[in-house]
């Protein structure tokens, strides 16, 4: 019954978010270390390029992104999927929105969010911050707006991409600590893991 699946939906939610909140100065410590360096990678990438060309890298939304990715790492929002597919669903959208409305914003700002958010729900690819992704190709600055389509490689994609490897070391470098959450990732992962440490010995 969908009651009964809202429930339990519901009861994963909350087991998740009170577990995600924990006060776990090591989990803290991961955390801010892996949402230090992805953002960090990301900005330094921004820094080098913004004085030679007019290249963008970081975009807001990553932000939101890291909260997920490196501080509530079991949410089913912040796995690999939703992450790199609820950002280009949603550059998609709303690249292709500002293109057809582009002076009209009371109707491309709100049809660029709801499309995308409908698009993530169809694709299985939820991620929120991806709201914030399509808005900015319709609200962001002209060196935004003037990429075009571009825009769903970098800074999206790239940006993403980033985020995502970073999530993958620093989210389990420690036992307590695994992402995604995926059980058939940590296990070939595992093998791969013993296969080497059984070639080198």
């Amino acid at each position: 019954m969908p009651i009964e699946k809202i429930k339990r939906n519901y009861r994963k939610t909350k087991y998740i978010l009170y577990k995600e909140t924990l006060v776990d100065f090591k989990e803290h410590f991961w955390a801010f270390l892996g949402s230090f360096i992805g953002i960090g990678l990301i900005a330094y990438m921004q820094s080098k390029t913004l004085l030679h060309s007019d290249v963008v890298f970081l975009i807001g939304s990553f932000g939101a992104s890291s909260v997920l990715v490196y501080g509530a790492i079991q949410s089913p929002l912040a796995q690999p999927r939703n992450l790199i597919g609820g950002h280009l669903v949603s550059a998609i959208v709303g690249v292709t929105v500002a293109k057809f409305a582009p002076d009209i914003l009371w109707i491309s700002a709100p049809l660029a969010v709801s499309i995308s958010i409908v698009l993530m729900q169809v694709t299985k690819t939820l991620h929120p911050p991806g709201g914030a992704t399509a808005l900015i190709a319709i609200i962001g600055s002209p060196k935004i707006t003037s990429l075009g389509y571009w825009y769903v490689l970098y800074p999206v994609l790239s940006g993403t991409i980033i985020l995502l490897i970073v999530a993958l070391i620093f989210n389990n470098i420690t036992t307590n600590r695994y992402y995604p959450n995926h059980k058939k990732y940590h296990i070939i992962r595992k093998r791969i893991k013993n296969k080497f440490k059984s070639s080198l010995s």
